[in-house]
């Protein structure tokens, strides 16, 4: 269960990385009128995915579970909402657990979440299986006050820790389960 306001001080430059999401889509959502999926494979990751809009990435030093990791994060808008993709090597098997949830706390905290709503977990083809990966529904609020709604999904494939994730008002199952569905990891 995740609660309001259990995200560490070390978690500030996440939490900024995640504003610029919020505006980015903000800004975006009005440009683009339909979903237009693409295979896509970021760069630096075994992943490949579908997504509806071309993401723009952000590179950035975090504190997660306690320690610093470059984080990639991807993302674009379209048909109202955000889609992201963000991913960090932990570089030690003992913190991938620790840091997935951190993950979905983060998350949360950005929201101003209630507690997460389990979702069934899907498995992700190639990821590396673990008992902290988890599905998540968040229901919160943009900056402006406005009601918002998530999906986060944390896996891992080695020690390389990633989340997707669907922000907006209303969130398409169909569109949502093509996202998340498409993932997979390459040999």
């Amino acid at each position: 269960m995740v609660h309001k306001g259990s995200m560490p001080r070390t978690w500030a430059p996440l939490r900024r990385g995640w504003a610029w999401v919020y505006v980015l889509g903000a800004t975006l959502t009005g440009c683009t009128p339909a979903l237009d999926w693409r295979e896509w494979r970021p760069e630096g990751s075994s992943l490949q995915l579908l997504l509806p809009c071309k993401p723009v990435p952000q590179v950035r030093q975090v504190v997660l579970a306690g320690h610093s990791v470059r984080l990639a994060l991807h993302a674009c808008s379209a048909g109202g909402q955000s889609w992201g993709l963000a991913f960090a090597d932990v570089g030690d098997p003992r913190r991938i657990g620790s840091a997935l949830q951190a993950l979905v706390t983060g998350a949360a905290d950005n929201l101003g979440a209630g507690p997460a709503q389990a979702m069934p977990t899907l498995r992700v083809s190639g990821a590396t299986p673990n008992p902290a990966m988890q599905r998540v529904r968040l229901h919160g609020a943009r900056p402006d006050g406005r009601p918002v709604q998530a999906e986060v999904l944390v896996f891992t494939r080695g020690t390389v820790v990633y989340q997707a994730t669907v922000l907006g008002q209303q969130l398409p199952a169909d569109a949502v389960s093509t996202f998340f569905e498409s993932m997979r990891m390459s040999p």
